[in-house]
């Protein structure tokens, strides 16, 4: 059954003459400006998650209000479908009250203090039904595997920190060159000849100091990817060479942990999520795309075939987007997909990808067959 919408006059009538209960399901901080006289604060988010915490009867007459009208709406639909009987939505929120001017209360002091940086900083995640409080605070607890601080992992980290992620690790044994800098936003010319790890978690840190970043000045080998793979929620892969990338699918599908892909190649570049490792059968991995890395004449780097400056922008962002998804468990991420981007024509094209049955790496019931000799198995 479809929720009702009332006016706030009716839900004022409704909650002084018949006992309803009024609910404003804004954040914290969106309620300390003013609320509906009468109304109990509890994030839409709490409020779903421990409906029968606040109210065990599930014939209370609730009445739900936010800013405009959208989050309680989603509310009131969400309570219904655990059994909430008698809940309805007020149309038009909090701004129609205060049009119609009607009496507004401040809330009641909270016993925690306020982190205004978090709230000020996040405030545009915070009004996101589908982030909100807890999944902004799911950010804040994750940690991610970034590998590279070149053309795709400037923009990528760049966004991951900015949207709030709490810790990176940012791997890469390489220096900031002249002719990084066309596309590698995370350094400057005044970078040039420090390490690329260092350079970016100056720039990272600038712009978000909540974000703890590890930075390691390494190549990631057999030797070191185990203790590069620890406790990290994905792996977001920025690197620019085959041994890196198939060792990266491989230690992925044996951890269980999502790797977001991304490469460039002069004006086109390529997006994706593998993540076998937790589902295998279902979803494919690395090898299963490229069982065996191209010769190097048909694959060159962008030092010997070019690439266009704002090309890692776009894949890079793209990479984040699908990491973000990852962490908050929100959309659809590409897994099974290979998002292919043409920036001449302008278009995108995708690709479903299945799962090799015959898989060395990721096949059902297979064990792992352990890290082999990425720089020879690639050179052929």
């Amino acid at each position: 059954m479809p929720v009702s919408e009332i006016t706030p006059r009716e839900a004022q009538r409704r909650v002084e003459s018949m006992g309803a209960i009024l609910v404003d399901v804004r954040e914290d901080h969106e309620r300390e400006s003013g609320m509906a006289e009468g109304a109990r604060g509890i994030a839409r988010d709490d409020l779903e998650r421990d409906s029968a915490f606040h109210f065990h009867d599930r014939d209370t007459d609730l009445v739900l209000i936010c800013q405009s009208g959208g989050r309680s709406m989603l509310a009131a639909e969400a309570l219904q479908r655990q059994g909430y009987a008698n809940v309805v939505s007020v149309r038009g929120g909090t701004l129609r009250w205060i049009a119609d001017g009607l009496p507004l209360a401040r809330p009641e002091p909270s016993a925690q203090p306020r982190d205004e940086d978090f709230h000020q900083r996040y405030s545009r995640h915070l009004l996101l039904p589908e982030i909100g409080m807890r999944g902004q605070k799911r950010l804040e607890a994750s940690k991610v595997l970034m590998l590279g601080a070149g053309g795709l992992g400037s923009p990528a980290a760049f966004y991951l920190a900015a949207a709030g992620v709490g810790e990176l690790r940012l791997v890469d044994d390489d220096v900031v060159e002249r002719s990084n800098l066309q596309r590698q936003i995370l350094h400057t010319d005044a970078d040039i000849g420090l390490p690329k790890v260092d350079s970016a978690s100056e720039r990272l840190s600038a712009l978000n100091p909540r974000m703890r970043i590890e930075a390691v000045a390494e190549r990631a080998t057999s030797a070191n990817i185990e203790r590069l793979l620890d406790g990290v929620d994905v792996v977001v892969d920025g690197a620019d060479n085959f041994p890196v990338r198939y060792l990266l699918n491989d230690a992925c599908v044996r951890h269980g942990v999502p790797l977001v892909y991304g490469a460039v190649h002069r004006f086109e570049g390529q997006v994706s999520v593998f993540d076998a490792g937790r589902h295998r059968g279902e979803a494919p991995c690395y090898r299963c795309l490229f069982p065996e890395p191209p010769p190097a004449e048909a694959a060159p780097n962008c030092s010997e075939a070019g690439v266009l400056g704002v090309l890692p922008g776009v894949v890079g962002m793209l990479q984040a987007t699908e990491a973000l998804k990852l962490l908050l468990h929100l959309g659809e991420p590409l897994r099974g997909r290979l998002l292919h981007f043409d920036a001449l024509g302008m278009n995108f094209r995708e690709t479903r990808l299945t799962p090799d049955p015959a898989c060395p790496v990721c096949a059902p019931g297979i064990e792992f067959p352990g890290y082999i000799d990425y720089a020879a198995f690639c050179a052929g």
